[in-house]
């Protein structure tokens, strides 16, 4: 009995998972970060956060916390939290979900603490902060969602960038042509979903490499919009690029609330759009046999197919779906945030709204709150060079691609694609 013991044991031993140093060692390094640059090298200057703006229905004081005190305590707190990271480790247990967003939020304010306290005028309105953000990542949020409904169903889509800027030219001739911005936002879904329904076409029935298609059609979207503005609209600004602006939309009472009115309650329809788009596409993906059968198709079509579900079917409806989501997200270029098409006015958006996607782990909400930190570093940076820090401008510009290859590497955690994704599949 003694002897079979740890023969029957040794197997359980064997299956069991070895826990991986990158959590603890990331932490331990940002911890490290933390209390030595952003709080013993800090200023003791006092950091203002404003919380209410003009227009709020009830104001609240501003929020002043000691620089450099600050952020030495939310540097002590970030290295315990490290250190239990490596405690956990070293015990052969991983570290739980709860500390990564635990962490994120105190290295987050220990840097703001730090670049507000450290510039010229220490004063930054939080209010405004968010709201900025929130707006910068209405296109990320919607190419995410076009990614989600893409990769779920089996197939990469590279293609976002397209899709974005194919959406942003739509939508700007249109409403210029029709004087009409709401056939603009029409038409920008159309747009998408026709880049969408030729990616779809050339990877699903042709099988041409998915990674190729999406790289081509950001090309071949470029130049063709770069074209027709140079032909067509420089042409005749006033009738082929003067599309005008959605208007922004508040709801009695509930805007005037501090910091969650203008977020939640004062935007455009495309704002709104987005807020419902990632709970339906959440909704449909987990709580309807719809997604039951996309979801299938992406892990394991084989099995799908057996079952009755039509496999590429399902994949280019899906595809042109998520394409007609991205189109609507590239009028906000041109229809919300200036009321004009330029040359590649996306700006390499469909690629953040791609790391985004894999950062929200293939997951609506997820990759809702991905993108809303991209809009923050995005919006960070110009907040920064108007209060005179002394991080250069150019450093926060870096933040999203930073956040990027953290995502990629796996430093945030593990991230497993669908199954089946970027695989043709061949009935047979």
């Amino acid at each position: 009995m003694s002897a079979a013991a740890p023969a029957a044991t040794a197997p359980a031993t064997a299956s069991a998972a070895p826990v991986s140093w990158k959590v603890p060692a990331t932490l331990s390094v940002l911890a490290a970060v933390a209390l030595v640059v952003f709080g013993l090298f800090g200023s003791a200057q006092t950091a203002e956060f404003g919380i209410s703006v003009s227009g709020d229905a009830f104001a609240l004081p501003p929020v002043r916390v000691p620089g450099m005190a600050t952020s030495l305590v939310l540097g002590v707190v970030m290295a315990a939290l490290a250190a239990y990271s490596v405690r956990l480790k070293l015990a052969g247990r991983p570290t739980p979900g709860w500390a990564g967003p635990v962490f994120a939020v105190l290295f987050v304010f220990s840097f703001l603490v730090w670049v507000v306290a450290s510039a010229r005028t220490p004063s930054i309105s939080l209010a405004g902060l968010i709201a900025g953000a929130v707006t910068l990542a209405v296109p990320l949020v919607f190419g995410s969602l076009s990614g989600v409904l893409c990769e779920r169903s089996g197939v990469v889509n590279i293609a976002i960038e397209g899709q974005l800027l194919g959406g942003a030219f739509s939508a700007a001739i249109i409403a210029s042509v029709t004087d009409s911005p709401a056939l603009g936002l029409v038409a920008a879904a159309l747009a998408g979903a026709l880049v969408s329904m030729v990616l779809a076409a050339f990877s699903i029935r042709y099988l041409v490499n998915q990674i190729i298609v999406g790289v081509v059609l950001n090309v071949l979207v470029s130049g063709l919009t770069g074209f027709l503005f140079t032909t067509v609209m420089q042409e005749d600004p006033e009738l082929f690029n003067s599309p005008g602006r959605l208007p922004i939309i508040e709801v009695p009472v509930l805007s005037a609330i501090p910091i969650l009115g203008p977020i939640l309650f004062k935007q455009s329809v495309v704002g709104y759009l987005m807020y419902a788009a990632v709970i339906l596409v959440w909704v449909g993906l987990f709580k309807t046999r719809w997604g039951l059968r996309l979801r299938a198709v992406g892990e394991h079509p084989k099995a799908a197919d057996t079952l009755g579900i039509k496999v590429n079917a399902t994949r280019f409806w899906n595809v042109t779906l998520g394409g007609a989501i991205a189109g609507i997200g590239g009028s906000f270029f041109t229809l919300v945030a200036i009321d004009s098409f330029t040359k590649e006015i996306s700006g390499g958006r469909g690629f953040i709204a791609l790391a985004a996607l894999i950062f929200g782990r293939w997951n609506p909400i997820g990759a809702f709150f991905a993108a809303l930190l991209f809009g923050f570093a995005d919006n960070l940076q110009a907040i920064l060079t108007i209060i005179g820090t002394p991080v250069p401008s150019q450093f926060m510009a870096m933040m999203p691609y930073l956040v990027t290859v953290f995502a990629v590497a796996g430093l945030v955690g593990r991230s497993r694609p669908p199954a089946a994704e970027g695989i043709p599949y061949v009935k047979g």
